[in-house]
């Protein structure tokens, strides 16, 4: 049938070590992950100095190292529950994340959503590189073209190898970060490290406290982190078996990302209230070297060594979504040449903008605009997306039309989603907060009312829900849910798992 072979026509190689997938279906015979390996993972994927940059806010608004740990704690597990949810759709359906969304917006109306979710994943690791250029030209003068080019190469050769090599180098890079950023903690608690001298002739600035406008700052910053995890989780979930328990899996998936994400948000949060810190690198070097004259230039580079994982991951799930993109108009065979080429692609991007920005002078600061604005994007995406899952179809999907261009169960394009979309959008614009550094770029006017807080993502999820889930009272469920039951029948590896 035409159904099975465009969904599993690419076959995995047990014999190669890089991985035979991309956009495809994952046969059950294929799932070896194991379920034990997801909380780790996801911790790994937290426990970076870019997180540590979260917890940079509350003090630039106001907030002391405690309220801005408490702030960042409650945001990063606000957060987390939807990226966690997004996680059990992966063994459920056997699919990367984006691919799901065609249910929601057709075959081709996702590209909507995978546009803006392309760049995010490139933004990230746009900015992840700027910062360690900008850190490692401070600290040792190094050249950023090298230190771009040192980083990005290990990075690309691991995403080239896939799912089970990211794993495993996830768990070597816990093994790196823990006790590195558990002696910089402890350094932190023991008061080890002395507050930044005051510069004689300064200006003063207010004494850190507690203040709402800064603590709804620090919870919507941190919680808007992790709502950028939601369209990766399933890419890194989809080998697990099928009837994996998704209750453990959410617990494990919210566990990991939001106790390593208030970790670190916390030691950002202290080491910007304590030593005025805007360079994480450089903050880093300097809780180092208060130990030893050349630990902190050890630190930097574990820190360094143990981030690569992470530029992968970012790089692996950029790949999927622009050849989900392109497979939206022109059929693509999803085999491991097609994978690395999309790889090479986003990899040459990604350099060319990070060089780009970091000649231009312009800094971090316009970047942080793009990342907010795209994060504004995805919001909508999110709340379609699990709405759909959790309360309209309730994981029950027809698997191989998710690869018909023509024909398939959901459409080109479709309607309630992209409605949906666009009227939870539109919806947070007088909520927009956009600042370039402390220039106010766009400021909506209910957003000004309330003393320019953030809360656009808020409006966002519940807007898009609400209109998602009522615009699909008329979605005629019977004739999808005959159209599964015969799948299930002709073809059972079709079958879904238990929800």
């Amino acid at each position: 049938m035409q159904t099975e072979s465009t969904a599993v026509k690419a076959t995995s190689n047990d014999q190669s070590p890089i991985e035979g997938r991309s956009i495809d279906f994952v046969p059950e015979q294929e799932r070896t992950d194991k379920l034990s390996s997801q909380g780790p993972f996801w911790f790994v994927g937290n426990f970076t100095f870019f997180t540590m940059t979260i917890g940079f806010v509350g003090p630039s608004v106001g907030l002391d190292a405690l309220w801005t740990t408490i702030a960042g704690t409650l945001g990063i597990m606000f957060g987390t529950l939807f990226m966690a949810f997004h996680g059990s759709q992966g063994p459920h359906l056997g699919l990367p994340q984006m691919i799901q969304s065609r249910a929601q917006f057709g075959y081709r109306g996702v590209v909507l959503v995978l546009i803006a979710t392309l760049f995010v994943f490139a933004g990230f690791n746009i900015v992840n590189l700027v910062l360690m250029m900008q850190g490692l030209k401070t600290l040792f003068s190094w050249d950023p073209l090298q230190v771009a080019l040192a980083v990005t190469v290990p990075a690309t050769i691991l995403a080239i190898l896939g799912h089970d090599w990211m794993h495993k180098t996830f768990k070597w890079s816990l093994y790196l970060s823990l006790p590195l950023y558990g002696l910089v903690t402890l350094a932190v608690l023991m008061g080890w490290v002395h507050d930044a001298p005051v510069v004689e002739g300064a200006v003063q600035e207010a004494p850190l406290g507690f203040n709402w406008t800064g603590f709804i700052a620090q919870f919507a910053a941190a919680a808007s982190y992790n709502i950028a995890y939601a369209p990766y989780v399933s890419d890194y979930s989809r080998y697990l078996p099928k009837n994996t328990s998704s209750s453990k899996l959410i617990t494990a998936v919210f566990l990991g990302a939001s106790l390593s994400g208030a970790w670190m948000i916390s030691v950002g949060g202290w080491l910007a209230a304590h030593l005025h810190a805007t360079d994480v690198l450089v903050a880093l070097n300097t809780v180092g070297t208060g130990f030893a004259p050349h630990l902190g230039t050890f630190m930097v580079a574990i820190t360094i060594l143990a981030f690569l994982p992470v530029i992968a991951m970012n790089i692996y799930s950029a790949k999927l979504t622009a050849i989900t993109s392109v497979d939206s108009f022109r059929k693509i065979e999803p085999t491991a040449k097609t994978r690395i080429v999309a790889i090479f692609l986003v990899v040459f991007l990604q350099l060319g903008v990070a060089m780009s920005i970091y000649n231009s002078g312009s800094g971090l600061s316009v970047l942080n605009i793009y990342l907010v604005v795209m994060l504004y994007f995805l919001v909508p995406w999110t709340a379609v997306n699990l709405t759909d899952y959790f309360f309209v179809r309730k994981g029950r999907y027809a698997i191989p039309h998710f690869f018909l261009p023509h024909g398939n169960l959901y459409g080109r394009w479709g309607a309630r989603g992209l409605l949906s979309y666009m009227v939870g959008f539109m919806a947070m614009v007088p909520f927009f907060c956009i600042f370039e550094g402390s220039r106010e770029v766009y400021v909506g006017p209910i957003a000004r009312a309330m003393g320019s807080v953030d809360l656009a993502w808020l409006v966002g999820l519940i807007v898009s829900s609400i209109v998602y889930y009522l615009s699909c009272r008329s979605l005629n469920l019977h004739h999808e849910e005959a159209v599964i039951a015969q799948i299930e029948i002709n073809m059972p590896e079709y079958t879904t798992g238990n929800k």
